[in-house]
């Protein structure tokens, strides 16, 4: 879990994932000689934050998002959302402006709800304040903030280690309604014929998903994959003998509902180990579930 924890100590709130790409990019650089095939990686100008790894001829590619939830620097050390945090007074935060690093922690008014910090000075206006990381581990759980979704990325991490033929692409703005998923589509369909995907991510323990028992296919949460292509995911998952839940929401949303959007005919479906305390910095996730998410993802890009 070195890995996963290093990944959840990184800033990367929506539309800042610098720091977080530049550290994938050492990773890969590092790494990659050790992977089983190889890989054509691609970043820069053209791709904003994102970046793209491309094995052998690719048929299905993996999106995980980079970016995270958090807050924004208002007037006055006032703060609004960034995505959808929970917000609860005492929350520790951090963020970086012109002056340096900040460590502060949030304050909700309860008469009025309104949002701010405690800080000595006026922090810098546009500054992202994020989760502090606070990682917690027992035989069976990891809990910190963030498995949302740098449990998705350290999952695509692990399959690029054995991974032939497929894409992974680790994608920027999810939580906060996409923007660079029209693009990366574009890629990988005019250039490798790609037009299937699999979103991974990080779901919700429900009164239907429990912890424990295995990694969740999502038929559907506010956005409708295309039922045969769920079908088929479902029957490799069934032959490979991993276990797995099926989840039907109607709330929540992905990278797959941009790819829904796009102008590119993709398929796609949401498949993730699920989490308790979603968007806090508690977000805890069962040691098995993650397991069988490297498992399954491992068996679908092969046999998709």
């Amino acid at each position: 879990m070195k890995l996963l924890r290093e990944l959840q100590d990184i800033y990367a709130p929506a539309g800042e994932e610098d720091l977080l790409k530049d550290f994938l990019l050492k990773y890969i650089q590092k790494n990659k000689k050790n992977w089983k095939h190889k890989v054509d990686v691609f970043h820069g100008k053209a791709f904003q934050n994102c970046i793209v790894l491309v094995f052998g001829e690719p048929e299905t590619a993996m999106f995980a998002h980079m970016d995270s939830i958090g807050f924004t620097v208002k007037y006055n050390n006032d703060v609004v959302k960034l995505g959808g945090p929970v917000r609860e007074s005492g929350t520790k935060l951090f963020g970086y402006d012109s002056k340096g690093k900040i460590e502060t922690e949030l304050v909700v008014d309860e008469k009025t709800q309104k949002l701010s910090v405690k800080f000595p000075r006026t922090i810098d206006r546009g500054t992202n304040l994020v989760f502090k990381s606070n990682w917690k581990e027992t035989k069976n759980y990891v809990q910190n903030c963030y498995m949302d979704n740098r449990l998705g990325v350290w999952n695509a991490l692990k399959v690029a280690e054995t991974l032939k033929n497929g894409a992974i692409v680790f994608s920027c703005w999810e939580e906060t309604g996409g923007g660079s998923i029209g693009y990366l589509a574009k890629f990988l369909y005019e250039n490798y014929g790609v037009q299937q995907a699999l979103i991974s991510d990080i779901t919700w323990v429900t009164e239907g998903v429990k912890a424990g028992k295995g990694v969740v296919i999502s038929q559907r949460d506010s956005g409708i994959p295309r039922r045969s292509y769920i079908k088929r995911i479902m029957k490799i998952a069934d032959k490979s003998g991993i276990p797995y839940q099926l989840e039907v929401e109607d709330a929540g949303g992905s990278d797959g509902n941009q790819l829904q959007k796009s102008d590119f005919p993709f398929d796609w479906c949401f498949i993730g180990a699920a989490e308790q305390n979603v968007h806090s910095p508690k977000e805890k996730v069962h040691k098995y579930d993650i397991e069988t998410m490297v498992q399954l993802y491992q068996a679908l890009m092969k046999k998709l």
